[in-house]
């Protein structure tokens, strides 16, 4: 599985315009070349997809960059390991990122297409425009753009939905639920209206802030994703 790294700034950085230490930073710099190469190829990270692997792009927040929890335990990693064990040859790229809105994740979205050139995207975007209480009209707006990039560049778009508390007050929580399977219907995508069914309102699959799952839920959130994908996978790998 591939996940889209931050920017890890050069070991220079840390020693420019100090003398003497030449033969120390000539280790250090090695022993770091190493380590990064090591992670590189241990972890289910890098920032390139295979040429000869059909590619997902998993475009979302905290919730599939797995806030809380080791990387290797979120929902998107349990997924590259069910394709690898069903025999299925797609390469997951993970470039969600806590915090992530709609707004951001149409900025990224573009360079993350030409890049990886996916044949599926998953938009798992708008629990925080939700959160912070966006407009509706935005949210939406930021959705069909990336629908529609994600068709211009020949990647089939399926959106992975989220609610919101109730707190947030009926209509707009009630609007804002809508929006997913709206979308889904006018553009005909696959949808999943709420990714969280069955773990949002059980406080024991729950992180302390009510909002993140727990490392022990995400096996069900990818079931929960997954039959809305396994369709899409299946045909483009047989």
């Amino acid at each position: 599985m591939v996940n889209q790294n931050p920017y890890i700034p050069a070991p220079g950085h840390f020693f420019a315009g100090l003398s003497g230490f030449k033969s120390l930073y000539g280790r250090i710099v090695r022993w770091f070349a190493i380590l990064t190469a090591t992670m590189f190829l241990l972890t289910p990270a890098s920032s390139h997809a295979d040429d000869h692997q059909p590619v997902i792009l998993v475009l979302g927040d905290s919730i599939s960059a797995g806030y809380g929890m080791s990387a290797q335990d979120g929902w998107v990693s349990l997924l590259q390991e069910r394709l690898r064990q069903q025999g299925l040859t797609w390469q997951v790229v993970n470039a969600s990122i806590s915090g992530e809105t709609t707004q951001g994740g149409l900025t990224r979205l573009p360079s993350l297409l030409r890049q990886h050139k996916p044949e599926l995207v998953l938009l798992e975007l708008g629990g925080n425009d939700g959160l912070r209480g966006l407009p509706l009209n935005l949210f939406k707006h930021n959705l069909k753009q990336m629908i529609m990039l994600s068709q211009q560049h020949n990647a089939k778009p399926v959106l992975l939905g989220i609610q919101l508390p109730p707190s947030y007050g009926r209509r707009y929580t009630q609007a804002f639920a809508r929006t997913y399977p709206d979308l889904a219907e006018e553009y005909q995508i696959p949808v999943m209206p709420f990714i969280l069914e069955g773990i949002g309102t059980d406080a024991e699959k729950m992180q302390a802030d009510g909002i993140h799952p727990t490392s022990a839920a995400q096996p069900q959130l990818l079931n929960n994703i997954w039959p809305v994908i396994s369709p899409l996978l299946k045909t483009k790998d047989s």
